[in-house]
């Protein structure tokens, strides 16, 4: 006579300890969610990204797929092209991205204005003709970067206001560069 055991391949299932049980994990709705959950596997890579997606919730915002006319008005398009997430559009690099509001209008002919909120990346390298947040003896301002040669000038883009040059002995440190500025009409 044979017997089987929990261990023998050929065992039924039913037979062999492990594997599924009715009854057995946390019961559904226990979370912190109040429903049923989904275990997902994400490429680790892909974590951070993901995450910050979730903290931040989705700002997708309809975009229609008609232009709006400046000149003479067109018939509207009712059509939806999609959502739009401006997070896309105006942070490439969410780690080394941070807002920062203006003051003044030294910068109005660049189409800063005050109250403005501007984006700035830290991870791109301050060019010549780029505009910077900068810090220059501990004080925060917006301008132009203007090298040539071994000189440093940080140009406002209104005549009312004198360019800054940027001696030796100068406190200064280029915070990161304007990518894009959020101005309310």
């Amino acid at each position: 006579m044979t017997t089987s055991s929990s261990t023998d391949p050929s065992t039924p299932r039913k037979n062999r300890r492990g594997g599924a049980r009715a009854g057995a994990g946390r019961p559904k709705g226990q979370g912190p969610y109040g429903e049923a959950t989904k275990p997902v596997r994400i490429p680790l890579s892909m974590v951070d990204n993901v995450l910050s997606y979730i903290n931040k919730g989705s700002h997708a915002l309809p975009l229609f797929s008609c232009a709006v006319a400046a000149g003479f008005p067109s018939p509207a398009d009712d059509h939806l092209e999609g959502s739009l997430d401006l997070n896309e559009h105006l942070i490439k690099r969410p780690s080394a991205t941070f807002f920062v509001r203006v003051s003044g209008d030294s910068m109005i002919k660049a189409g800063i204005h005050e109250d403005d909120i501007l984006v700035v990346d830290r991870s791109l390298e301050p060019r010549h003709g780029k505009i910077v947040i900068a810090a220059v003896e501990g004080q925060l301002t917006v301008k132009r970067l203007h090298r040539k040669g071994s000189q440093t000038i940080l140009m406002p883009e209104n005549d009312a206001y004198a360019p800054i040059p940027i001696a030796d002995d100068n406190d200064m440190v280029i915070w990161g560069v304007v990518t894009s500025v959020i101005h309310q009409v």
